[in-house]
């Protein structure tokens, strides 16, 4: 368990601690505690893959978990918004049905001894969701029209990059089609 991994697993760890801030209201920093966890646990992504490149500690399980852990940062903070009505749900939608197809390839793929890579769609995406959310706890109202374009973007990122994982992985389907 080296260091990348040992952040990727934090980032998971702290999902639960940044949900209870962002859904409690018992003082007026809440959704600043949450706000600064979850930033935390994003730049624990930009961390950990650098480390990993850097010092050449890039490891079959980073592979695997180091997007699955984005994967549920950034959806069970997208979940709550809707709670907090402040994403629309179809948009969440089509974000985690996105994740799900990708998981699923990946499964395949692992099946058949593949393990594939993010890529710099998926970084993009990855990246343009977690402003988004971090704009959508932040819940500045001068914000608005920003918090809606980049909503907008990353929703475009999200059905960009899973045309780009389809097509270059899609011979991971092999003969089963």
């Amino acid at each position: 368990m080296n260091l990348p991994n040992k952040l990727t697993v934090l980032r998971v760890l702290l999902i639960p601690v940044f949900l209870v801030f962002l859904m409690i209201d018992i003082t007026p920093y809440d959704k600043w505690i949450a706000l600064a966890i979850f930033a935390a646990a994003s730049l624990t992504d930009l961390a950990d893959g650098k480390i990993a490149r850097k010092y050449n500690l890039v490891t079959n399980f980073g592979k695997f978990m180091d997007p699955l852990a984005d994967k549920l940062l950034v959806c069970s903070a997208m979940i709550a918004l809707i709670e907090l009505d402040r994403i629309p749900a179809w948009i969440v939608i089509v974000i985690i049905a996105r994740e799900f197809v990708i998981s699923g390839f990946r499964l395949v793929a692992s099946d058949n001894g593949i393990v594939i890579a993010a890529s710099y769609w998926g970084k993009f995406k990855t990246t343009f969701q977690m402003i988004m959310v971090i704009l959508m706890i932040a819940d500045i109202p001068q914000l608005k029209i920003l918090t809606t374009v980049i909503m907008y973007i990353a929703l475009i990122l999200t059905i960009v990059s899973l045309i780009d994982y389809l097509v270059k992985n899609w011979h991971v389907m092999g003969k089963d089609m």
